[in-house]
């Protein structure tokens, strides 16, 4: 069996939580400006615009967009029907054919269980590719700025895809985090990667003396993380803190109501990772904000079964009726993380002029 190559020449990729298609889909389909058709697997989308003419705009305007629902996007510029025996010959013929080169090279797949079973293959394979690259003077990491990425959503079946490189770009959108040993929960975890993922300038935006409010803070995970970057946390739960957060000195523990509760004076951050409906996490993030009480904020929003897309799309839209009237310019960005579950994790920050 020969390799053949299907489809159009030029689409998006983008990786997803598997049960989030629909959504991710939506969303590309709102931002993209222009018509195409989508296919969606197992944890991946793929929208192909039906307008040849500025198609390649489009995809360079989409690849430069932080997208919600989408862990990773890539220009794909082929896609290959691959025989059983000789799965490199045709990627390399490819790659003849586009005549570029590349920083580096990464092997892919979805983050699906039938996905999770190429990760042998994909390890394996990958050093043919990286040795078949070098010989060809493909692999350029000192002058190129554009990673290959070989995306298997079966193993007879590759797309040949690229990307600019970016410092939060992760193997499969999955980031490698490994969880502290004395962390209360796995929930810092999701705190970690929102600073890795969200915040622009963590070392500068968490500081030793700055003062945070975790609201929903029991048993500690978010606060865990805001105490290793020096931070004074005012926990608030009245559910009990656990572990190392439990009596620590850079803690203190607020036995109160998280949407009652109010600072004596302004603080630095404000987290929250409460279970709410997600307009009223929205609209007391604003409120916080909008008054002064926090400059900056991570929180999460538990999204309904149905419709996800659409109540982002209302809570986004309260914040910025609320931090409008309060005359407050603002930065907003949103990502589902991978160590979100049925939830999407936000950063607010108020904008000096």
């Amino acid at each position: 069996m020969t390799a053949t190559q299907t489809g159009l020449p030029y689409a998006l990729l983008a990786y997803c939580r598997p049960g989030f298609e629909p959504e991710c889909a939506e969303e590309i389909a709102d931002r993209a400006l222009a018509p195409g058709q989508f296919e969606r697997g197992d944890g991946w989308v793929v929208f192909t615009p039906t307008e040849k003419s500025g198609c390649q705009k489009v995809l360079r305007d989409l690849l430069a967009l932080n997208l919600i629902f989408s862990r990773q996007t890539l220009q794909v510029h082929q896609r290959l029907s691959l025989g059983s025996k000789d799965r490199l010959t045709p990627i390399v013929d490819a790659l003849k054919i586009q005549n570029t080169t590349f920083s580096d090279v990464w092997l892919e797949h979805p983050d699906s269980n039938e996905g999770k079973s190429l990760s042998g293959f994909t390890r394996k394979f990958g050093d043919y590719v990286a040795k078949a690259m070098t010989a060809n003077a493909w692999l350029q990491p000192q002058t190129s700025r554009q990673r290959l990425h070989l995306f298997f959503p079966a193993q007879n079946e590759v797309m040949v895809a690229s990307r600019p490189v970016r410092a939060t770009d992760w193997l499969n959108g999955i980031p490698r985090l490994r969880m502290p040993s004395d962390a209360p929960s796995r929930s810092t975890l999701k705190m970690l990667e929102a600073i890795l993922v969200l915040v622009d300038e963590p070392e500068r935006k968490f500081r030793e003396g700055m003062t945070a409010v975790d609201l929903g803070a029991a048993p500690g995970g978010w606060t865990y993380q805001l105490v290793a970057r020096g931070l004074k946390v005012f926990a608030v739960d009245n559910g009990p803190m656990k572990g190392s957060m439990d009596g620590h000195h850079q803690v203190k523990h607020v036995r109160d109501d998280g949407f009652k509760y109010r600072p004596k004076n302004p603080v630095d951050w404000l987290v929250c990772d409460m279970v709410e409906q997600p307009i009223r996490i929205a609209d007391l993030i604003a409120k916080w904000v909008a008054s002064g009480n926090a400059r900056r904020a991570i929180f999460n929003l538990k999204l309904p079964m149905k419709k996800r897309h659409l109540e982002v799309e209302k809570c986004f839209a309260l914040i910025d009726q609320k931090l409008k009237k309060a005359d407050i310019s603002y930065k907003l960005t949103a990502k589902q993380l991978f160590h979100d579950r049925e939830e999407i994790t936000c950063y607010l920050t108020a904008v000096k002029d």
